[in-house]
């Protein structure tokens, strides 16, 4: 017992030690984590350490992918879900597809659906590259995409294993695999929604900030045991029910009870990130020795895993080219629409105008528009005028789509994800350091380089048009709050509250 403390509060302070002076020494914290656990494998201790795969993927992803999903912007995540969309499922799916003919060519003997449950398993990026290029100047959206892709992309991914890894089997039917892949996601999107629900209904009703925050801490689990139980995606369902929770929590909670769970979190999250590279770190000797005694060496495995990653570099590549032009065309068609929109802005705003407009409904067949219907539909354009103004304002070119690439980092998912293959696999030993040696390739050669590349890409910043436009901005804030505060009632006065001056004059006019 006393040992496994020793190891514990050493962990903890490994971790802390490596968040705060990895980044100093110019090193990313998780490689840190993974040397540290490297030279820990060596220590007696740890000669024989295993870590069961469920621990992290049904311990430990969940509630770190409900954690991102909570504090996901959610103006930012609806404006660019469709990039996000496409990064997290599209780009997953053909990357592994693509990396799945590239390892049944290189690595005899494992076939097409072992090779994709592989290809599966190194598609998915992870969160650590946001935390690395936000203290860089790029822009706000490629930040949101990251954020995005890196919060959906993992469940993609692990369904995708899944549903290869049934694949292997002699029954297979390709559209039964399909039907499998739908229904893992339709059914954790109703578990996840449903649990983000109740998760909202029961702590609103919960003063104690404590008590609050402890029940957010089962959520996640909650959500995702239903769901595995199901035959669905648990980590679909966690990241539902923590986009529900994001979306309605500044409604339905009080800023002290989302105070405390932000701080909380952050702690959760630190810890068990820290210890996902911990264990890949702990692990990779035992894998190492496994390979050289089962096969010829690690040299075969290393090159495969410098193959694949830079397979993925270069899909990653096309697709985001791809989309830059889809999103610019967006752009523009959304900027052609901008004239039409000010000019119902501002029929909205006078009687005329929506008389108006209210006439031009009214005239079509259905169901004749309220005075409520009129205010969502000033709503929508308002909405959809922030949006242009957001997209003209944050335009997506060359640098941006650079940053996007090579920003996509593989880690803890691809490490937790390699440990479940099952042990039946064809040359396990060898998929799981290749899968490993991709995630560390990546966060060294990506992640160390990330940074400077950002830095000699930014444009120059023209600081007096920087202040220009946030003094704009805040300009431009006040006078919404100004607009919305002059369409608000003044509170009715209480029949005989006459306020403290009356009393003040009462008591003066009585000691007088």
């Amino acid at each position: 017992m006393t040992e496994l403390l020793v190891v514990i509060v050493s962990g903890l302070l490994v971790i802390a030690a490596a968040t705060v002076y990895g980044p100093r020494l110019g090193v990313a914290a998780p490689l840190v984590l993974v040397a540290v656990g490297v030279a820990a494998s060596f220590l007696p201790a740890f000669g024989s350490a295993r870590i069961e795969p469920e621990w992290i993927l049904e311990g430990v992803l969940p509630p770190l992918l409900y954690s991102s999903a909570v504090s996901m912007p959610t103006m930012n995540f609806r404006r660019e879900f469709g990039a996000i969309s496409g990064l997290s499922v599209v780009l997953v799916v053909a990357s592994s597809l693509v990396l799945g003919l590239f390892f049944a060519l290189v690595i005899p003997g494992i076939g097409f659906a072992w090779g994709v449950a592989l290809g599966a398993i190194v598609s998915p990026t992870d969160a650590v590259a946001t935390s690395i290029i936000k203290q860089t100047s790029v822009s706000k959206r490629v930040v949101a995409m990251l954020d995005g892709e890196s919060l959906l992309n993992d469940a993609t991914a692990l369904v995708i294993l899944r549903t290869a890894i049934v694949a292997t089997s002699a029954s297979f039917s390709f559209w039964g695999a399909l039907g499998t892949f739908a229904y893992s996601v339709v059914v954790a999107v109703a578990v996840g929604g449903v649990v983000g629900w109740l998760n909202l209904v029961v702590r609103r009703r919960v003063t104690d900030a404590t008590v609050n925050t402890v029940i957010s801490f089962t959520v996640p689990f909650i959500a995702a045991v239903p769901a595995e139980a199901l035959g669905a995606s648990g980590l679909v369902a966690a990241v539902v029910a923590g986009l529900m929770t994001g979306i309605r929590a500044p409604r339905l909670l009080s800023p002290e009870n989302r105070l405390s769970d932000s701080q909380n979190w952050r702690t959760v999250e630190l810890v068990l990130e820290g210890a996902v590279f911990l264990t890949m770190g702990v692990q990779l000797k035992e894998v190492v020795e496994h390979v050289e005694r089962d096969h010829a060496g690690v040299g075969t495995a290393v090159l495969v895993a410098l193959g694949a990653l830079a397979i993925t570099v270069l899909v990653r590549a096309v697709y985001v080219s791809s989309l830059l032009v889809s999103l610019g065309r967006r752009a523009r068609r959304r900027e052609k629409l901008q004239p039409r929109l000010v000019e119902m802005q501002e029929k909205m705003t006078t009687p005329e105008g929506k008389q108006e407009i209210l006439e031009r409904a009214s005239a079509r067949p259905g169901r004749r528009p309220s005075e409520s219907d009129l205010d969502r539909f000033a709503v929508r354009i308002t909405r959809g005028l922030a949006d242009v103004e957001y997209f003209l304002r944050e335009p997506l070119g060359w640098r941006e789509g650079t940053a996007v690439v090579w920003a996509g980092m593989r880690g803890a998912v691809t490490v937790a994800a390699a440990q479940t293959l099952p042990d039946d696999t064809p040359q396990r030993s060898v998929l799981v350091l290749v899968a490993y040696t991709v995630a560390a390739l990546s966060l060294l050669v990506q992640g160390g380089t990330i940074g400077p590349l950002l830095r000699r890409l930014a444009p120059p910043v023209d600081e007096a048009a920087a202040a220009e436009r946030s003094s704009a901005e805040r300009t431009r804030l006040f006078e919404i709050l100004r607009s919305s505060s002059a369409g608000v009632e003044e509170p009715r006065r209480v029949r005989g509250n006459r306020g403290p001056s009356s009393s003040r004059s009462r008591r003066t006019t009585g000691s007088g």
